[in-house]
């Protein structure tokens, strides 16, 4: 049963997520008006709502927003599955925890979905929703503040476009961006641990590596 701790790694991203969007939306005004500078002009903590996927995206009215919110309740459980079938498959604890911060990330969002229509009311419904359930607007609160102005012209593709503004996203978006990339960043080391677990007389041997591989390569060839 020890694959349960990855699983609280996923409970802690949750709890931190919804008791920050609950700040946020205690405490704070929509938009300019309410934001609080954390590092300068650079980054700063600004209460927005998003009615749809990620960078604002919305799917069609009505029930374009209950096939999101469904999607990802298919999609959290199926992570939630993975990571037991990787613990019994011995993956290596680094991967699991990058997949338990996707899971805790993506149920973050889930929940603002499912039920924040319902929490909070109208303000945080998706407009024209038939019903609050499963029409929730996600919370999000940090914007990385780019300085206004335009590419230089000499780059390529961008050259003389003006500098979009970085999405504004949540602790549920990080840990999701965090994990994702961590998987990118290290799978092989990752897979290769585990490679190493499943064939540990070749892992320091060259040449049984290679008569592995070649003996593999037959057998797919058979």
């Amino acid at each position: 049963m020890k694959y349960w701790k990855y699983y609280l790694v996923a409970v802690l991203v949750i709890v931190i997520d919804q008791l920050s969007k609950w700040a946020v939306h205690r405490y704070m005004p929509l938009g300019m008006p309410g934001e609080i500078p954390l590092l300068g002009d650079w980054l700063k903590l600004h209460y927005t709502t998003n009615p749809g996927m990620a960078f604002g995206v919305e799917l069609p009215a009505p029930y374009g927003k209950v096939l999101l919110t469904l999607f990802r309740l298919v999609a959290v459980t199926g992570i939630a599955y993975y990571i037991r079938r990787l613990w019994q498959q011995r993956a290596p604890q680094g991967l699991m925890f990058c997949i338990a911060l996707i899971l805790g990330g993506a149920i973050g969002n889930l929940v603002d979905s499912i039920f924040y229509g319902i929490v909070y009311g109208p303000g945080l419904t998706v407009y024209g929703a038939p019903t609050p359930w499963l029409h929730g607007q996600v919370i999000d609160m940090i914007f990385v503040d780019f300085p206004d102005g335009f590419f230089p012209a000499s780059w390529p593709l961008v050259g003389g476009q003006m500098i979009p503004d970085f999405p504004i996203f949540n602790i549920a978006d990080s840990s999701i961006f965090v994990g994702v990339v961590l998987i990118l960043l290290f799978q092989n080391r990752f897979y290769s641990t585990e490679d190493e677990k499943a064939h540990p007389l070749a892992a320091n041997d060259p040449a049984a590596a290679q008569a592995r591989h070649d003996a593999e390569a037959s057998s797919e060839v058979v």
